[in-house]
């Protein structure tokens, strides 16, 4: 190799480089360029030379960090196979270029000190400390040259403790080994750190102020911040001995730092990473020295600086971190100080407390919200509540509070003084918006704790409150709502006010009548206070619902005073009939819309009628007759309430009347009550509508079409109609109950006799009423299935053609897109008789289901033991299910066939549930089959060129669909097939979370998993027992996590074991391991299910591998499977007279055979591995196993001084 060879490659590599970096360069040429570099780095023998050449000061800052790549990639992956005087050339080389080979360290770019010191750890992640035993000497000689040298020295510790500690990227014994040997060695780390540290701060303090000097301290300022970023890379591991050696001096640094304008972010970094730290509470209590005066005075005065110097961002950022830290101290106080402890109280928690309230008051909502989970720390803490400085701080807390929950801050605006720091916090009002819920809610808990404590000072601030709201002119602000003139918008001064005290009022109130006993509640004043309230009057939609919430909040007061309660129920009744116009003016058909917030009166006032009748019963029993007289009254004009108004109006009564406790005297009330609605259902006339689909959108209306869309709606009566009938069933079906005790429903009729399990059966006064109107509900089911027919669906009229698409609300909850936040309150409900249309079939399919749901649980018996119950129901709800679209499909499996299953005594599974679930789970699996090959052809067809008529919007909101609906199914048949215990549903939410939740690493799942009763019934049919085991092993695959991890931790093996017993196919036990396999290709990356996936393999295939030797032959196929590596692990399984290892190491070992199938994310999965040898034992000799490679050490290197100095 000669001079000349070296010279006229690196010129040829320059050549490329520029190329490359050259934002003038063709596609072409870049192209070709590149490939040069990459080969030249893969293939050329003097690489080493080159880079070294190319990485010289007087080269190009793009060239020599080109240079510098070549030697970092000639370390990590050529090092094994040099000789070892290369790689000693090499290193010198390196260490040469950090003494002498980098510019000044003011004028050195960043990315070339980042990438040097990048070589010299992945040398010393090769070589230290067998092979390198003097490498933090030579390390501790560099940065006595000088600045620029020291700086680089803490790069190449940081990058050190990154890779090993942090993010853990090389081989267990080279990670033990380094770390090992770093620990040993903390003690002159720190040292060397916090010298460095001290030396540069004080000559920067010396020389920052004499301009001629100004060079040399920039350069010990960088030096400084170096060193805090190094420490900030130990300080979250290393043993805290270290933290608080030499009476705290590393601690009383940093406060002393804080106060340094370029060095205080960095020194309030670590502060908070060391008073974050967790450990042995004993090792911890050094930390209380910054309760102490001197840390106190440095930790506020930095504050009131920063925050005196106006709103910049690096001031804000600092602030931020300082708030943090008082958070960690709080909580570091918590954790220490217990009745069993000997810390006491520091004698500075005032001043603490008076700091930490200065952050709860700062314009910041986000530094607000910072403090709140403290503050409940310390209100809940069994000693600190007790504390007279922390009660002191509660009025304080409170009123602070009676400011924060005003809504104000948005960042697009400047009504406040906090909408300056919203906009370095928030990207747009809507995230803002979500933020300030989520805060309300924290500050609402951390209020009713503060109240336990001290109930009457809240319940007095409230009153205050609230009587002064009530006589505060109302102020609507620069906007105006579009409900009407002189209206508040959800944006108006007033509605904020307003909006803020009764979250208030309703926190504190509810926490004092859980607090105080029956004889402390301050009656009279609440009493005072719910008058003011009902005599207040509005016009104002918006303030009237606060109204609402505090005629509710107050109403446990009138428990104790019953002569109010007419007076409360007067209120709630005018407000049902709430309208912003008086009387409407118009014919029903052309009723000018209301707004959502007119709505949104009118519901609730309806809820808190239903909630007083639901939690007060016994209160408003003697005032039924009124109740229900008002009720009739309002029910005689069609067009007052809309039909959910009606219905929930006719749910609180029977609600009440629940409280008769007297079977016929509730029937009785329930036949009166629905003899209306019986009459219309049952006439002929419905009956036609509701059993054919042509029938049936004429009647609605759905086949016109109509020239103005918003006005005109000929049928909306029809529809209303029944909307009415059907809201009423489910209302009574959901509220109609016999007595909780067993007493009082055998005295009151109830009772009808006893299970063979001896549990009581009781009728539900609802049945009989319920039951003859049960027939048309099921020819309405069919019905509305049948209309998704493709010759129903082209009957629809020119303005419904979409009739029976998704609402664009419904849409966007499932896309997660926020909504626009004025639009919630100030636009119609229904915008266009479409839209009507729409919401009418939505919400008339979902009741439909709710009625079948509750049926089970309401009627019981009487319910299951209809004529024929099963072949209805798959002639009417599960008909058609080949055109019904996954937004139906999935309310019907949560709201009908979940509860129905779950709430169905076993003597009629035979009978029901099986007949019912065996077709449904064969067709549900069938179904999702078809739609995941779909997604996945396209995924993998995703060709630029690719006509499409469906846009991506359309695609994305299909594929979440789909996911949602696997969701919906597996959750059903884990809900079915295995019981509860330490097992966790949650399928409420309208959508389930983001895919890309957190999740738990460690899964084993719970030892208890069995099947229930059902599950163990439905496993005895062999077609739904085939359908459960192909369903829930080909899902494991299918592109969904939460799904996949469900799937694997809670079904798959309860389900197989349950045929364990019997004789497999030898093609079926491979079929589900394959299974399980492909799932982890599918779902490897991701850490939770990879680690449930490999615990289900592994169960898989040590229960059946000694009977089954096909599981070895699926194993061999693996990718890269070590032969040999197998046949041990085989033999261990296969001979019973071995000892048994642990569980652990035997679920390792598989997990490092099949990890060839193990599917890695697409930023690994092109890498070029990097491998690292391990070095011979720093520690005990360990017994060489089969696994390791018997000839890593061939080189027979041990010599420890293969780096000399």
């Amino acid at each position: 190799m000669s001079a000349e060879q070296v010279s006229s490659l690196c010129e040829q590599l320059v050549k490329a480089v520029t190329v490359i970096m050259d934002p003038a360069s063709t596609q072409r040429y870049r192209l070709e360029a590149l490939k040069f570099c990459e080969e030249f780095k893969e293939k050329c023998p003097i690489c080493v030379p080159c880079g070294l050449k190319l990485a010289e000061k007087t080269q190009t800052a793009i060239v020599r960090h080109f240079g510098l790549q070549i030697l970092e990639h000639v370390v990590k992956f050529r090092w094994n196979n040099m000789p070892r005087l290369e790689k000693v050339y090499l290193k010198n080389n390196v260490m040469g270029l950090i003494s002498s080979g980098t510019q000044s360290i003011l004028e050195e770019e960043s990315h070339i000190k980042d990438v040097l010191s990048r070589i010299v750890v992945e040398m010393i992640k090769r070589e230290w400390p067998q092979h390198w035993p003097d490498m933090l000497k030579e390390l501790d000689t560099l940065s006595k040259q000088g600045e620029t040298q020291t700086e680089l020295v803490m790069f190449i510790l940081l990058r050190l403790a990154e890779d090993v500690v942090t993010f853990q990227t090389l081989p267990t014994q080279r990670r033990r080994d380094i770390q090992q040997t770093l620990t040993q060695n903390m003690e002159k780390i720190f040292s060397f750190l916090l010298t460095a540290l001290q030396q540069n701060v004080n000559k920067y303090r010396r020389m920052k102020t004499d301009l001629a000097q100004e060079p040399k301290a920039q350069a010990n300022c960088r030096v400084g911040m170096a060193a805090l970023n190094t420490l900030a890379g130990y300080i979250d591991w290393v043993a805290l001995s270290h933290i608080t050696a030499d009476n705290c001096k590393l601690l009383e640094m940093l406060c002393l730092l804080l106060n340094e304008p370029e060095l205080q972010i960095g020194a309030a970094e670590c502060l908070l990473i060391a008073v974050s730290r967790k450990g042995k509470l004993e090792d911890r209590k050094p930390l209380m020295v910054l309760f102490g005066d001197v840390a106190m005075h440095y930790i506020l005065s930095a504050a009131q600086t920063a925050d005196g110097e106006g709103l910049m961002e690096k001031h804000y950022v600092f602030l931020k971190r300082l708030c943090q830290v008082l958070c960690a101290l709080g909580s570091q106080l918590c954790a220490l100080l217990g009745s069993d402890s000997d810390v006491e109280t520091p004698t500075n928690f005032g001043k603490y407390l008076d700091s930490f309230l200065a952050f709860t008051t700062h314009p910041s909502q986000f530094l607000r919200s910072s403090t709140q989970i403290t503050w409940g720390a310390l209100f809940r803490h069994e000693v600190l509540s007790r504390d007279p400085l922390l009660l002191a701080m509660i009025p304080k807390y409170l009123r602070a509070s009676m400011t924060n929950l005003v809504k104000v801050g948005f960042p697009s605006k400047t009504d406040s003084a906090s909408c300056e720091y919203s906009r370095f916090d928030f990207d747009s009002d809507e995230d803002f918006n979500a933020f300030f819920n989520s805060f309300r809610a924290q500050q609402g808990e951390v209020m009713r704790m503060a109240c336990r404590l001290d109930p009457r000072t809240g319940f007095q601030m409230a009153g205050e409150w609230l009587k002064y709201q009530l006589t505060a002119p109302v102020d609507t602000g620069p906007m105006n709502s579009k409900t009407g003139e002189g209206l508040c918008s959800v944006f108006s001064p007033s509605f904020v006010q307003w909006d803020a005290m009764t979250f208030f009022s309703e926190s504190v109130i509810s926490q004092m009548f859980r607090t105080l006993d029956k004889d402390e509640i301050p009656v009279n004043d609440g009493i005072d206070l719910l008058q003011l309230v009902l005599n207040f009057e509005t016009k104002d939609p918006l303030i009237l619902s606060c109204v609402l919430t505090n005629v509710s909040a107050l109403f446990p007061f009138v428990t104790y005073r019953p002569e109010y309660l007419p007076q409360v129920l007067s209120k709630l009744f005018a407000s049902v009939t709430f309208e912003v116009i008086e009387e409407s003016k118009f014919v029903m058909s052309v009723q000018a819309p209301r707004t959502r917030a007119v709505k949104n009166v009118r519901r609730h006032a309806c809820s808190s009628i239903i909630k007083m009748c639901r939690d007060y019963p016994q209160l408003v029993l003697p005032n039924f007759e009124m109740l229900y007289n008002h009720v009739k009254q309002l029910l005689s004009n069609e067009l007052l309430l809309t039909q959910m108004e009606k219905c929930a109006l006719m749910e609180a009564l029977v609600l009440i009347s629940n409280q008769f406790k007297d079977y016929e005297r509730q029937k009785a009330f329930l036949e009166e009550l629905m003899a209306p609605v019986a009459g219309l259902w049952l006439s002929p006339e419905m009956q036609r509508v509701l059993s054919d689909p042509e029938a049936f959108i004429s009647y609605v209306g759905a086949d016109n079409k109509i020239a103005d869309p918003v006005l005109e709606d000929p049928s909306g009566l029809n529809r209303s109609r029944i909307s009415f009938c059907v809201y009423t069933i489910l209302g009574v079906v959901k509220r109609a109950r016999w007595p909780a005790a067993t007493e009082e429903a055998k005295a009151g009729g109830f009772l009808v006799g006893y299970m063979p399990s001896g549990s009581p059966i009781y009728r539900n006064p609802c049945t009989e009423q319920v039951l003859k109107l049960l027939d048309n509900l099921l020819a309405l089911i069919r019905t509305h299935n049948n209309l998704y027919m493709p010759e129903m669906v082209a009957r629809l009229g020119e303005t419904f053609a979409k009739a029976l698409d998704m609402l664009d609300v419904e849409k966007n909850a499932i896309l997660g897109l926020p909504q626009p936040l004025l639009e919630l309150y100030d636009s119609p409900v229904y915008k266009t008789v479409l839209e009507r249309m729409q919401g009418f079939f939505c919400t008339l399919y979902d009741n439909c289901f709710h009625i079948l749901g509750n049926a089970g649980p309401s009627m019981q018996q009487d319910f299951y033991t209809v004529e024929g119950l099963a072949t209805h129901l798959l002639s009417s709800a599960f008909i058609n299910l080949n055109n019904i679209p996954d937004y139906r499909l999935r309310p019907m499996l949560r709201v009908f066939v979940k509860p129905l299953v779950l709430s169905c005594p076993s003597e009629y599974y035979e009978t029901l549930v099986c007949p019912m679930l065996g077709p449904l789970f064969t067709y549900l699996h069938v179904r999702l089959s078809q739609k995941w090959q779909v997604i996945n052809q396209r995924s993998m067809l995703c060709e630029d060129d690719a006509v499409d008529d469906n846009p991506e919007s359309q695609e994305m909101l299909e594929e979440q669909l789909v996911r949602l609906l696997t969701r919906e199914v597996m959750d059903l048949i884990t809900v079915c097939c295995v019981s509860k215990k330490g097992v966790e549903h949650n399928t409420t939410a309208a959508v389930d979370g983001d895919d890309d939740e957190a999740m738990a690493t460690e899964v084993t799942p719970p030892a208890s998993a069995e099947l229930t009763e059902l599950g163990k019934c439905l496993m005895k049919q062999e077609d739904i027992c085939t359908a459960l085991l192909i369903t829930a092993y080909t899902s494991l695959s299918w592109k969904d996590t939460l799904s996949c991890q469900r799937t694997t931790t809670q079904l798959c093996w309860p389900l197989l074991k349950q045929v364990l017993p019997g004789n497999l196919l030898p093609d079926a036990v491979s079929w589900f391991f394959t299974s399980v396999l492909k799932g982890l290709q599918t779902h490897g990356q991701h850490d939770g299910c990879m680690a449930a996936l490999v615990h289900l393999a592994f169960q898989i295939y040590e229960a059946l591998r000694p009977r089954y030797a096909e599981l070895k032959a699926v194993m061999e196929q693996i990718p890269d499977i070590q032969r040999d590596s197998l046949e041990q692990f085989d033999s261990k399984l296969l001979n019973p007279t071995l000892q048994k290892v642990a569980d652990k190491r035997r679920k390792d070992h598989f997990k490092r055979l099949i990890t060839g199938c193990i599917g890695k994310p697409l930023g690994e999965q092109f890498r070029k591995e990097v491998h690292i040898r391990n070095l011979p034992s720093l520690f005990k000799k360990v017994k060489p196993s089969l696994e390791t490679d018997v000839l890593e050490n061939e080189d027979g290197e041990g010599l420890t001084a293969l780096f000399e100095p």
